[in-house]
């Protein structure tokens, strides 16, 4: 489901049950990601569908890349694999304005 930055957050914020998913690069993560993501990198093929397989199917998946492409793509594929919620952050990283740190 695609939702706007403002409702990707509140849901977010809300949500007890609930995982970030960062689909970018390791050199798109240095320039920030949103606190407690997890990265996979969607362009690693197969190596993504493996990493995801590994992801509890009972979390709730808040998707999110630099402009909000791959994250659709993350979310769809996410979908058939058997992951009932994952939410698209529309607009992606690149228009986030709520908190990010730097990975180490």
């Amino acid at each position: 489901m695609n939702l706007t930055q403002e409702d990707w957050a509140s849901k977010l914020q809300e949500d007890d049950n609930a995982v970030i998913l960062d689909v970018r690069t390791e050199d798109e993560c240095l320039d920030g990601m949103i606190p407690g993501a997890i990265n996979i990198d969607i362009y690693k093929g197969q190596g993504f569908i493996y990493k995801v397989d590994e992801l509890d199917r009972s979390k709730n998946y808040y998707v999110y890349c630099k402009a909000g492409g791959r994250s659709a793509q993350a979310c769809s594929i996410m979908n058939q694999m058997g992951f009932e919620t994952t939410y698209n952050l529309m607009g992606g990283f690149s228009e986030w304005e709520g908190p990010t740190v730097i990975p180490e």
